[in-house]
């Protein structure tokens, strides 16, 4: 089972009391990860998804730690209800702070390019740009207005790996739009950052065919020996959302322990 992430609320002292934080993808287990430590540093935050049981059942473990989370039933992938969300959510609580996008992309691996359909290859890199321009636009607007805010990108991009189909490609799609969007935002106050992952072991699910190969290999390509923990993005993700990161923009925070060097 993942490691329980500390969900002490510091409803005062919290590197991000007082916010607002949406996390598309929030009903997922990074997503919810990176929720509780957003609630844990007293963020208010709204978990999106498609998917009702999952975002409650996150919503509830954050209440439950004395948090506060809402939720909202879309697919981030539609214009109109990102805009309206964001609206919704500037509009009854006050501001909209940090943006985090973390939903599935779709991404077949294991199949060699020369063999993979243009369909199977194209899905997670239209479905990445996409989402997170729509997310990350509905954002801006609301930040730009008020001359703060943080976007938060999620990836891996780094050194050509085999078989893994349009995954790699849609994370260099993501780094040359973080890009874009932090030098236009940045004179406005907004910043956008990466946090860049070798991969999450945790995510694997219990008794997934190969989860012990698939481990090996992710902190076999690490320098520490082991790969980054659930807790360990959510405490980063923190970080990287708080004034405590406010010189930090247009660039990765590295959590691959080592598996991607700069």
């Amino acid at each position: 089972m993942p490691a329980e992430t500390n969900t002490v609320i510091h409803t005062d002292g919290g590197m991000l009391t007082g916010r607002n934080a949406i996390v598309y993808g929030g009903g997922g287990m990074i997503g919810g990860a990176v929720a509780r430590a957003f609630a844990r540093e007293g963020a208010r935050v709204h978990l999106v998804g498609r998917t009702a049981a999952t975002l409650e059942a996150a919503a509830e473990r954050i209440r439950a730690a004395g948090g506060a989370a809402e939720t909202a039933v879309f697919d981030a992938l539609d214009a109109r209800a990102v805009d309206e969300h964001a609206d919704a959510v500037a509009a009854a609580f006050g501001s909209l702070d940090v943006s985090f996008n973390v939903i599935a992309h779709g991404d077949v691996q294991g199949t060699p390019l020369a063999e993979m359909s243009l369909e199977d290859f194209e899905r997670p890199v239209v479905t990445a740009v996409r989402t997170t321009f729509l997310t990350a636009r509905a954002a801006a607007r609301h930040m730009t207005r008020q001359r703060s805010g943080v976007i938060l990108l999620f990836g891996g991009y780094g050194p050509p790996t085999p078989r893994l189909g349009g995954l790699q490609v849609a994370f260099g799609a993501l780094e040359s739009l973080r890009g874009a969007l932090a030098c236009e935002l940045g004179p406005d106050g907004v910043r956008v950052v990466t946090l860049r992952t070798g991969g999450i072991p945790e995510t694997l699910p219990e008794g997934f065919e190969g989860r012990e190969t698939i481990t090996g290999a992710i902190e076999g390509r690490t320098m520490l020996g082991r790969a980054a923990t659930l807790e360990d993005v959510g405490n980063a993700a923190a970080f990287a959302a708080s004034d405590l990161a406010r010189t930090i923009t247009g660039s990765a925070i590295n959590i691959s322990c080592g598996a991607i060097p700069d």
